[in-house]
């Protein structure tokens, strides 16, 4: 296994056999985005290094240029992600639009690119406000107290996909123990069935898909089939129309199978129920850190509650809040990496002045540095400050191209990632206007991650308190 890169002529760390770069991630020693870190940072002078999946030798991309090949100008040879759940039985995962290949992908993309034209988002806000206000309410309600804020957020973010993804109204503050709250924890806690499942596929992926193990409970995949199939029905014989997923999946029910269709809106619901309160855990935990940072928001946030109030079309104005959630997701940005497969024979240019070009052959896998590249100082001096200045309109010239990728980049590009900022803008701009974010004895500095192959969370949870502004 050690000797795979050696004879290729490319750096990388060895590994140990059958888990090789995974160990410490497969048994919880350390977060995922950790361990290739120490490997990004290890090397810092090549294009290219690398890694061992378990027993899956992977590229690890780390230059920016070469980033942008893979993903925007050559993206005709990387149309496809690696799906790490097929080597089990999901039919959801293996039909949602994060994980089609190749025309059908094509096809579905076209398909949900509507959902989220502006049009389609205006109508969408005010729900997003309305969960929102919930969020507010429960503070208030809870002014003296030190929040965790990890289930708050996860709590609103289950909402908010509900509501304008299935057309369903909940509120998971009251309603604590809800269908869809329990079923998003449970998809990813990561017990240790999943675990288990996740290392034996990695190593007998055949095996696994002939035994028909699935990686997500059966009822899960009934629940969401029986919510798309009821739901259609039930609009049909109603004549009830809404602006949501749902709705259009209902206008290109043709085209797609009822298992087809239910993997969309599985995707909808992973994409948005984890990521986002990953992203709001985060800007949450920094403003309590970085409290300096919080006057100049509510100044911003008050000044067009004045003038216009907040609307679809005046979130474009929180131009100062912008800045800080996109440095939080360059500091934490849930994505991590891009995953590409190959699908026709590609040459790397050498990984380093003097070395041997790389032929990638059809299958072969490779990782486009996300997070790593964002905690570069080659790209952002002092990269462990919190510094919203960097996307201000006077420094947002100095990031080059690939060097900030949070949604992804090129074709495969996050569909949903103006909902995301919608969403992350809407109860950010309601917490700064009512509260300052106060820092605890709980609150974690500095942050270290917990231990998990996704979830980017603090290693004790973010613990905060939020005092009513006078």
């Amino acid at each position: 296994m050690n000797q795979f890169f050696k004879r290729r002529g490319v750096k990388h760390f060895p590994g140990v056999p059958f888990f090789g770069n995974m160990y410490a991630t497969a048994f919880l020693k350390k977060h995922f985005l950790d361990e290739i870190q120490v490997i990004h940072d290890a090397f810092p002078n090549e294009k290219y290094v690398g890694f061992m999946d378990f027993t899956m030798p992977v590229l690890l991309i780390r230059d920016p240029e070469l980033i942008k090949s893979i993903t925007v100008k050559d993206f005709d040879h990387f149309t496809d992600h690696h799906n790490f759940l097929t080597k089990t039985s999901d039919p959801m995962s293996d039909h949602s639009v994060l994980f089609l290949k190749g025309d059908r992908w094509r096809q579905m993309r076209t398909t949900l690119s509507p959902a989220f034209t502006g049009s389609k988002m205006k109508l969408m806000c005010p729900l997003i406000m309305e969960n929102a206000n919930h969020i507010i309410q429960y503070l208030h309600a809870h002014e003296s107290e030190t929040i965790q804020v990890d289930d708050l957020m996860c709590r609103y973010a289950n909402d908010v996909i509900v509501s304008t993804g299935f057309g369903l109204e909940i509120n998971s503050l009251r309603d604590r123990d809800n269908e869809f709250i329990k079923i998003g924890n449970d998809l990813f806690d990561f017990d240790l069935k999943q675990r288990t499942l996740f290392i034996l596929s990695s190593f007998f992926p055949n095996f696994n898909k002939k035994l028909g193990v699935r990686f997500f409970p059966k009822e899960t995949n009934h629940f969401f089939r029986n919510l798309v199939a009821s739901t259609m029905d039930y609009r049909t014989r109603e004549n009830v129309e809404r602006p949501d997923m749902i709705q259009l999946l209902m206008e290109a029910r043709g085209e797609w199978s009822l298992d087809e269709l239910t993997g969309q809106v599985f995707a909808f619901f992973v994409a948005g129920f984890d990521t986002t309160a990953n992203a709001l855990i985060m800007i949450i935990h920094e403003l309590a850190l970085n409290p300096q940072y919080q006057e100049r928001l509510y100044q911003e946030c008050r000044q067009l509650k004045e003038d216009k109030g907040l609307t679809f079309d005046t979130l474009n104005q929180l131009k100062y809040l912008e800045c800080v959630i996109n440095e939080t997701l360059r500091k934490w940005s849930p994505a991590v990496l891009m995953d590409r497969i190959c699908v026709k024979t590609y040459e790397l240019p050498p990984p380093r002045e003097g070395g041997k070009p790389y032929t990638l052959k059809p299958g072969d896998v490779v990782y486009n540095m996300v997070n790593c590249i964002h905690m570069d100082p080659n790209h952002y001096p002092d990269p462990h400050k919190f510094d919203p200045e960097r996307f201000s309109e006077e420094n947002r010239h100095n990031i080059k191209p690939c060097t900030f990728s949070p949604f992804g980049v090129g074709p495969r590009g996050c569909i949903g990632m103006r909902f995301a900022m919608m969403e992350l803008k809407v109860l950010m701009f309601q917490i700064i206007l009512n509260f300052t974010i106060v820092k605890t004895e709980k609150t974690m500095d500095p942050i270290k991650l917990k231990p998990h192959n996704f979830n980017i969370r603090a290693l004790n949870e973010t613990w905060v308190k939020f005092q009513k502004r006078k």
